[in-house]
């Protein structure tokens, strides 16, 4: 595909976008909505009320049968609208994260999504980004590509331009070649698309990867397996109860209408739909604070973190890198003015504006500023455009205030070649021509610089590096919270056939050093102390100097002690991992870390028994946050490979997301157990009515479709209205949940045994009372029928929280649970005065005085669930088992 080496005109770009379409790979469509309407039939106990539908047609029992069968109907309804829903939700929120690429056109770099590439565009790439289209690389340096997703070969590829493999090369050979999907692990490339979407080698396989069925998120099949099992005991119980009917004499057909029946009232079937939509609400209210879920289980794992591992750029500060100082070796600092990332401001000497020969050692440190660095800044037709990591943007302003200009000194002194930024070398370099030589420009961490510098400038010319002075000076600056970067430069002799590399820097001239500032975020500290409140410990991990790491943690009131900072140095001089975790044990500031050290402190959080959250952005962080339980990487400006490694994406990057989503996570979990309660304990509350109804030989309470009526009227609505609850405002002031504690713990236990035996002997109670005073079975069943209704209404104000009074909760913050309990109370008494409903379900109306009967023996289990509370909270408080903070 013809190019050019400026790049296409936008103008030609158009013109193939039209030609080629867009970048992309047909993407999976979502089934229809009759799909979905069909697919709530795929459910072992759906064929259960199936087979109960046919057996009441087989014995013309056509009441039954068609109530039945409206049951499944508005249960798929139901189920057909949340999973719909849901889809779109997703879909919406994928939209949020695209893929970026830097293209050259027209002679200038554009940062484009990638779907807009065409053949023929130059693409540049570098470490942690995803190749976004087939290209030949037009030049490279060090450049490994994970090519896994192809070739299914896990180690890196070596790729180089120069190399011209046989056309009949198997894909792992071609090494002139990047292609699509694959990630950048190592290194910097230019290269030329040569085909996109479809007509790559991604593209070429697209069928096989698109047609995958989605994997379940591992938190709906812990669901699946606790309703699988509440489901066999559940049988067995109405097996035995079928058995003590059979003996009694009841009919064959009424036995298992009623086996059914029972079984299927009190199996949570209602869980999955709850519980998706419980979730879906937490990725929506995430969403709403800038937190995007890519897996469920991450809402599940956020409420238990109990240790947050967290970059400090751009996360807790603002990612507005300046440079605020200058210091020359041997003399006072310089000052740089102007916070902002646009060349306005100026720098000023100690005395002011700077002397003749002080402006020439100032323009050979902003020369070596531009020349040794991957950023772009440029000026364009709406403002300033910025592009590259944030330290090379910096440098970029502060020589442009200085009057140097990178384009134009580029000019001046071409290049030859460069050494690029990578973090394990923690410098990059540039070679120029100049004055008829070649010259070394580097920049980089100061202590990395020092061993190759054997003098320093000065206003009289290079003199005898003075190491102590310089140490002090750096010191000094990141004491006071700047991160330092040094600038050197000096005379290179390369041979004819030798390649550019750190071997050849030595002797060279240390310029000066430049301290850089990012303010903190103005919500940074309030967020920290927020975790601290919480029962999260926080940690800070950067590659500053600890000097200056301290000093900023300091500020965020994160650290209070240097005793505090464990540096990337001492964990590579530990001797096993039990002094790494001695170290970590006590940390709350990493500095000096390598991306590759993330790894080992994560791990060793773990051993040290936290459940740990770690932030990350780069292309090596991704084993970090492959290994934490909980990753995070940066929607804005992270890497692909630490997006697609991630649990969560910030679309802000900003730290306080995160503490947002700790909340909103606890808050999830909690709506998780609260509908898990209500289903459970009403299903176990109608199994000790009818036991006891059995044992004491009484007729069945209940008819089958009245089981079922119950079932539709107060779960089919409450469980969904509770997923909506909001939180309680305590999340954040409560420890985490114990990682290893399960979903049905002590408590649950506690509450359910004791508000199903409440409800359960109340209801037979009043059953068999109605029998003795003269009424008939099916006045005793309409009864019991509206007291098991208002049973269920009320306690879904008990299941709004574990240890809060109902009594201390607004309603109106939930009005989808206060107007739903409502109209399912209204149902029931507008079924009992519909004639072919009422005839179904055996009911009749229920006079006033009687309805207010009902209630008051409805509310004892109001009165005992808020003693049960009132009893829990006098043994504890937030750190009870089971408490909000799950």
């Amino acid at each position: 595909m013809h190019g050019s080496p400026n790049g296409l005109s936008h103008a030609e770009a158009d013109a193939r976008l039209q030609h080629y379409g867009r970048n992309a790979l047909p993407a999976t469509e979502p089934p229809g909505i009759v799909h979905v309407f069909l697919h709530q039939f795929v459910s072992p106990l759906i064929y259960v009320l199936v087979a109960a539908a046919l057996v009441s047609l087989a014995i013309r029992e056509w009441s039954d049968a068609g109530f039945i069968c409206a049951v499944l109907l508005l249960n798929a309804i139901i189920g057909t609208a949340q999973e719909y829903s849901a889809q779109r939700a997703a879909k919406a929120l994928q939209l949020l994260v695209t893929t970026r690429s830097r293209v050259l056109r027209e002679g200038d770099i554009h940062e484009l999504d990638a779907e807009e590439l065409v053949p023929g565009d130059i693409v540049l790439l570098e470490s942690g980004e995803r190749v976004p289209a087939d290209m030949r690389l037009l030049a490279s340096h060090d450049l490994e590509v994970d090519e896994s997703l192809l070739t299914g070969e896990s180690a890196p590829v070596f790729k180089r331009a120069d190399g011209l493999p046989p056309v009949e090369s198997s894909l792992g050979d071609r090494v002139n070649m990047a292609f699509a999907g694959t990630l950048v692990s190592r290194g910097r490339a230019r290269g030329i698309v040569t085909g996109t979407a479809l007509n790559t080698e991604l593209g070429y396989i697209a069928s096989a990867v698109l047609d995958k069925p989605p994997t379940k998120a591992p938190l709906l099949v812990r669901m699946e397996q606790f309703t699988r099992r509440v489901a066999i005991l559940i049988g067995v119980a109405a097996l035995l109860m079928a058995g003590v009917a059979l003996g009694r004499g009841m009919p064959l057909d009424e036995i298992f209408l009623l086996a059914v029946a029972l079984a299927v009232s009190a199996i949570p079937e209602g869980l999955p739909v709850a519980l998706t939509v419980a979730l879906a609400i937490s990725m929506r209210r995430m969403a709403r604070r800038h937190v995007i879920v890519r897996r469920l289980l991450a809402v599940e794992a956020l409420g238990s973190c109990t240790f947050i591992a967290t970059d400090k750029t751009g996360t807790l500060t603002i990612n507005q890198l300046t440079a605020h100082r200058i210091v020359f070796p041997g003399h006072k600092p310089w000052e740089i003015t102007g916070d902002s990332l646009e060349p306005e401001g100026s720098i000023l000497s100690p005395r002011g504006s700077p002397l003749p020969e002080e402006e020439a050692m100032l323009g050979w440190l902003c020369q070596t500023a531009v020349l040794a660095n991957e950023g772009l800044l440029a000026r364009r037709d709406h403002g300033w455009v910025r592009h590259g990591d944030a330290v090379d943007v910096a440098l970029l302003v502060m020589a442009h205030k200085a009057g140097v200009i990178q384009a134009e000194t580029v000019n001046a002194m071409p290049e030859i070649a460069t050494i690029p930024f990578e973090s394990e070398r923690l410098f990059s370099a540039s070679l120029n021509e100049k004055d008829g030589g070649q010259h070394a420009f580097v920049k980089g961490a100061m202590e990395r610089l020092l061993p190759i510098c054997t003098t320093m400038a000065t206003l009289e010319g290079p003199v005898a590096l003075d190491r102590s002075e310089v140490e002090r000076q750096s010191q000094a600056l990141a004491t006071q919270g700047y991160r330092v970067i040094a600038l050197a430069a000096g005379d290179i002799k390369l041979g004819p056939q030798e390649v550019f590399s750190e071997e050849h820097l030595g002797n060279l001239t240390l310029i000066g050093l430049v301290g850089l500032i990012d303010p903190l975020r103005p919500e940074a500290k309030a967020a920290v102390a927020a975790c601290r409140a919480a029962g999260v410990r926080v940690a800070m991990l950067t590659g500053d100097h600890p000097e200056t790491a301290f000093a900023i943690a300091s500020e965020l009131e994160l650290a209070t002690s240097s005793s505090e900072v464990v540096t990337g140095p001492q964990l590579k001089q530990a001797e096993d991992a039990t002094a790494v975790d001695q170290l970590t044990e006590r940390a709350l500031v990493f500095a000096r870390v390598e991306p590759q050290q993330k790894l080992e402190i994560i791990q060793s959080l773990q051993r040290n028994g936290h459940f740990v959250a770690v932030s990350g952005d780069g292309a090596n962080d991704a084993p970090a946050l492959r290994a934490a339980q909980v990753g995070v990487a940066m929607g804005s400006s992270g890497t692909d490979v630490a997006r697609e490694t991630s649990d969560l994406i910030l679309t802000d990057d900003n730290f306080s997301s995160i503490v947002a989503g700790v909340e909103e996570g606890r808050i999830a979990y909690a709506n998780v157990r609260k509908v898990i309660f209500l289903l459970i304990s009403t299903g176990a509350a109608e199994l000790v009515l009818f036991t006891l109804a059995l044992l004491t030989g009484l007729p069945l309470p209940l008819l089958a479709v009245q089981l079922l009526w119950l079932n539709l009227v107060t779960n089919g609505i409450q469980d969904i209205a509770l997923a909506f609850e909001p939180g309680e405002g305590k999340e954040l002031r409560c420890p985490p949940r114990p990682p290893q504690e399960p979903i049905f713990n002590r408590l649950m236990i506690e509450r359910v045994v004791l508000s199903a035996l409440v409800i359960g002997s109340v209801a037979f109670l009043l059953f068999q009372f109605l029998l003795e005073r003269g009424f008939s079975l099916d006045e005793a069943r309409n009864g019991t029928l509206m007291l098991m209704v208002l049973f269920e209404n009320i306690h879904v104000f008990n299941s709004r929280s574990e240890n809060l009074s109902t009594f201390q909760h607004n309603p109106m913050r939930n009005p989808l649970l206060l107007f739903g309990t409502a109209v399912a109370q209204l149902i029931h008494i507008g079924a009992m005065y519909t004639p072919w409903i009422s005839d179904v379900l055996h009911i009749q109306p229920i006079a006033p005085q009687n309805w207010l009967v009902l209630l008051g023996l409805a509310l004892t289990v109001l009165v005992v669930m808020e003693l049960h509370k009132v009893f829990r909270r006098r043994l504890a408080t937030c750190s009870a088992p089971g408490n909000l903070a799950g």
